[in-house]
């Protein structure tokens, strides 16, 4: 059994990722997150599809949390295989009315979180020469869109550390690539539209329709299933020629 750690594995994208690893039943899973229910959420998941799993509520702006989680994933399952940055978070306002703790948070989260456990992953998988680090990058690691600095700016480094990566873990069969989705409908994209709609002061379908989907060619949300495949694609013995990327699963956003 190999072993995967998958942050912001409780709600959203992570946890259609997670349950995508758990199908296969190749894979001890260890979530994160910080929804009270965590821990349910997690052994729910490990006793519907027999697995093991471990969950660990470490919060991302504190890399000291990042660290222990590590050590106590790979105490219990001997192993970490498989790292997916995931945890993240958004916030929407004109750059001059922009908080500062939004920001900060953001960028902690979003971005400097996966360098603390790439950190803490890499001498393990160098040792056994395997290692499958997947970043959940966005659209907007790609693109920028108005009224979201910091979430543009963290997705932007996640795809350049991202790069960085693929480049240092080439001689030890450790690849490092970045998912870069459209929008998802999750509790984050629920928010957005919420968001947006005061920003834009229009209605929430016409959010939908004529701002988050206006760009994707397939004028459709991104299904958490086709992330979840794709990462499973990665993190695979198959993957080894495939690192530094960042992939678009958006609806044809980036073709455009």
């Amino acid at each position: 059994m190999k072993t995967v750690l998958i942050t912001g594995s409780t709600s959203g994208i992570g946890l259609g990722i997670a349950r995508e690893f758990a199908k296969t039943r190749e894979y001890n899973i260890i979530f994160n997150g910080l929804e009270l229910n965590g821990a349910d959420i997690a052994e729910g998941i490990g006793k519907e599809f027999g697995i093991q799993v471990y969950f660990d509520k470490a919060n991302m702006l504190q890399p000291q949390d990042l660290r222990e989680m590590v050590a106590a994933g790979i105490l219990k399952f001997g192993k970490i295989d498989v790292l997916i940055n995931n945890a993240g978070i958004q916030h929407v306002s004109s750059i001059e009315d922009f908080p500062d703790d939004k920001w900060n948070a953001i960028i902690a989260i979003n971005l400097t979180s996966a360098f603390y456990l790439s950190k803490a992953v890499w001498p393990g998988m160098k040792n056994r020469k395997f290692g499958r680090i997947i970043n959940i990058a966005s659209a907007h690691g790609l693109v920028a869109s108005e009224f979201k600095s910091a979430y543009v700016a963290s997705k932007h480094g996640i795809v350049g550390f991202t790069k960085t990566l693929g480049l240092e873990g080439a001689p030890f069969n450790i690849t490092c690539n970045a998912i870069c989705p459209g929008y998802v409908k999750t509790p984050l994209v629920e928010k957005q539209i919420a968001d947006q709609a005061k920003a834009h002061h229009m209605s929430e379908d016409d959010v939908v329709n004529k701002v988050m989907l206006l760009k994707q060619a397939v004028k459709e949300f991104v299904p958490v299933e086709t992330l979840g495949q794709l990462a499973l694609l990665l993190a695979s013995e198959h993957s080894g020629t495939i690192t530094g990327a960042a992939i678009p699963v958006d609806g044809g956003w980036n073709a455009q």
